[in-house]
């Protein structure tokens, strides 16, 4: 399923060394409605971003760098598998 990933910061102190906490929006990207947000961090999201998608080097070091200015981040028309979807929790029907 192609989804719209937006995140952003959410300002906790207690965060782990490098890791920033984000909101993380996964909405449909054909329209639909069907946001879902997600409480995660940002070397989740990337680790995740690595391992389950084939977007390219260029694009998740551009992302990061957003990430890592605390501010919002957007990746669109992003193919995530319904495998994937349903174990962060985001339900297809």
């Amino acid at each position: 399923m192609r989804v719209n990933l937006i995140t952003q910061p959410i300002d906790h102190s207690d965060s782990r060394a490098g890791a920033i906490p984000l909101s993380l929006t996964i909405r449909p990207s054909c329209g639909l409605p069907g946001d879902y947000v997600l409480p995660t961090d940002s070397s989740e999201l990337l680790h995740l971003l690595r391992k389950q998608t084939d977007l390219p080097a260029d694009v998740l070091q551009s992302f990061e760098k957003n990430l890592r200015a605390r501010t919002s981040g957007r990746l669109l028309g992003v193919e995530l598998s319904e495998t994937v979807l349903t174990d962060i929790g985001y339900f297809i029907d």
